[in-house]
């Protein structure tokens, strides 16, 4: 682990390669799983706010999912979490394009109507944040779906936390971003 402020970054996300290779896996990352998204607390008002304009964006299927349970869900581990359709499908906020998933919220966002991209769980992935009282613990989560990118990322040479460069500053800011590339003594991508 390598120590940036109070965030433990696991050494896998220096040492390892990733960049998403949609092509390949169809965004299957938000379609497959045991439930939603991860949620932080602060992020349910923002969800609450969004949605009227997140909607049209939506189908059908999951727009009656959230009108049913809600813009966010407990899961069966008691984590706050984006609803799925059918209870253990898809993110109620997937939509399709041409046969790849894509996300409702970030569609609102790319068009100017929200200044929210989607929560910060989708937006880290393949980084998963355990958060404790005093810190933060960032740790590389391995899927059998995400091979692709993986061996994209090794063709690229890209490392996971240089792919993920934009949501890391997004959660811990731009300075802390650089505190992490000092702290590897790796070249910033």
């Amino acid at each position: 682990m390598i120590e940036v402020g109070a965030v433990l970054v696991s050494e896998e996300l220096i040492q390892e390669y990733f960049v998403c290779n949609l092509n390949q896996c169809k965004g299957a990352c938000c379609v497959e799983g045991d439930s939603g998204a991860p949620l932080d607390r602060e992020e349910l008002a923002i969800l609450n706010e969004i949605y009227p304009k997140v909607k049209p964006f939506m189908t059908a299927k999951g727009i009656a999912t959230i009108e049913e349970t809600g813009t966010h869900v407990i899961d069966m581990d008691g984590d706050l979490t984006t609803p799925c359709v059918d209870g253990n499908k898809e993110c109620a906020y997937v939509t399709w394009e041409n046969g790849i998933t894509k996300c409702a919220i970030e569609l609102a966002y790319q068009r100017g109507l929200i200044h929210w991209r989607k929560p910060i769980s989708c937006h880290l992935y393949p980084i998963r944040i355990t958060k404790y009282p005093e810190f933060d613990v960032l740790h590389y989560d391995r899927w059998h779906i995400c091979r692709d990118a993986c061996s994209f990322g090794r063709e690229l040479k890209v490392p996971v936390y240089s792919f993920l460069k934009e949501p890391l500053i997004r959660k811990y800011g731009e300075d802390w971003y650089h505190e992490l590339v000092e702290a590897t003594k790796l070249p910033e991508q």
